[in-house]
């Protein structure tokens, strides 16, 4: 095979490999959300779970596991099927958006069109800038590009690609995509995120389940680090960039507001996916992942400083 054909083949397999598994994804409806010790027994926070912009990821559908474990930890949640607006945002602590769309299908025309519109990212900004918080994920191509136009707006970079990194992958599924961050590794950063409150939240290691890579805005932290053996393989024409010093994992202050923003959503999911229904996310064994979602809702709503 041709060396310069190579990055648009893997650009193809990695596509039509992530088309054929999403089809197959549903929320694994064994997965244990209870939560021990609730952070809120009284005075709520309001999560605005954004489903008006053609979500790959609903409340109610893969997302239900995140929606079902943030609500025992004493989140109040409500669906969003409007426009952003200053309206809409104003009586919520916190946004989570995860994998928008331009069309209603990832594999649709347009479906890496924006899918937001520039007064959206400015109301989603400005109430950012008064003191709201906002769970942003946009997952590999096509999300990426679809999610662009609100990142560059929080001053977030987005690769659009697929990442990869073998030397850093998961073993069992022997899949690239599945990158693992532990501390050992020095991927895995420390960061209130992944210390949380004492011993018991103390995260360390994390799967993500292919994504993006990211680069946050000056003065942003990197929680899960990209190792130096990163690869972005972008869409065609297929091009292969080093992703080297950029994340999956960041976040930020902005104003009074908080931002993290994730490169990868199956990590703070719990799904099922393939015939076989293998574990996909939080359910996967062996990692913290459902202790890096708690603990990122705990940054965002103040009680991780």
């Amino acid at each position: 095979m041709s060396i310069r054909i190579l990055p648009l083949t893997i650009f193809l397999i990695c596509f039509l490999l992530f088309s054929f598994a999403s089809a197959q994804q549903i929320a694994d409806p064994h997965f244990d959300a209870r939560v021990d010790k609730p952070a809120f027994t009284k005075n709520f926070p309001r999560v605005l779970f954004d489903e008006a912009h053609n979500n790959f990821h609903t409340s109610t559908g893969r997302y239900k596991p995140f929606a079902d474990l943030i609500f025992n930890d004493g989140y109040h949640m409500v669906a969003n099927r409007r426009a952003f607006s200053k309206e809409s945002l104003q009586t919520f602590k916190i946004l989570v958006i995860s994998n928008a769309l331009g069309a209603e299908d990832m594999d649709d025309d347009g479906a890496g069109s924006p899918a937001f519109s520039p007064e959206e990212c400015d109301a989603v900004y400005d109430w950012l800038r008064g003191g709201g918080a906002l769970l942003f994920i946009a997952d590999h191509a096509p999300f990426g590009e679809a999610a662009e136009i609100l990142a560059k707006r929080l001053g977030v970079d987005m690769s659009k690609g697929f990442t990869l990194d073998e030397a850093h992958s998961a073993k069992g599924p022997n899949n690239p995509g599945f990158i693992v961050y532990t501390r050992e590794d020095h991927l895995l950063a420390n960061h209130p995120i992944t210390n949380g409150r004492n011993d018991t939240e103390r995260v360390n290691q994390v799967i993500a389940f292919t994504g993006q890579s990211l680069k946050g805005p000056d003065g942003s932290e990197a929680f899960l680090k990209l190792a130096d053996t990163a690869v972005d393989h972008i869409p065609p024409p297929g091009k292969n960039v080093s992703a080297a010093g950029r994340a999956q994992g960041v976040a930020f202050r902005l104003g009074k507001g908080r931002v993290v923003v994730m490169g990868e959503a199956g990590m703070l999911s719990a799904q099922l996916t393939g015939s076989d229904n293998k574990p996909f996310g939080m359910n996967f064994p062996d990692i913290d992942n459902r202790q890096l979602a708690l603990n990122i809702m705990h940054w965002l709503s103040g009680l991780l400083k």
